[in-house]
């Protein structure tokens, strides 16, 4: 088993900027890939950016591109999500999750969820 733990959500007005923090513990040696999902009261949860826990790819979703960076410290078994001039719209629980078998945008393919922090971005 993996466990995961966010850390670093808040409240910020537009044009901010926050890090989050997804920390791993137990069979981390498991993990190919780390993700970022969120999501939005009403609306499905959504692709943020994702990670090779060994390797360079990284891969992010539309709403990410340009404004978001997506980092790992493997030495501390911890991923990244550096996201900058947040919107409004960016508000939702931001949620980190661990993939056994490889990079991927869909959430189904994902085997480890943390319990999610929340963002609030304001007008």
């Amino acid at each position: 088993q993996v466990q995961l733990v966010e850390s670093g959500g808040g409240l910020v007005q537009a044009g901010g900027s926050l890090e989050l923090s997804c920390a791993a513990s137990g069979r981390t040696f498991s993990i190919d890939t780390m993700g970022w999902f969120r999501q939005a009261p009403g609306k499905e949860r959504e692709f943020v950016a994702a990670i090779r826990w060994s390797r360079s790819n990284t891969l992010y979703g539309d709403s990410a591109k340009g404004r978001f960076t997506i980092s790992r410290d493997n030495a501390k078994n911890t991923v990244y999500l550096q996201m900058n001039s947040l919107k409004p719209e960016d508000t939702a629980v931001y949620y980190c999750a661990a993939d056994r078998s490889g990079i991927s945008v869909s959430a189904a393919s994902y085997d480890y969820w943390g319990q999610g922090t929340q963002v609030t971005v304001s007008s």
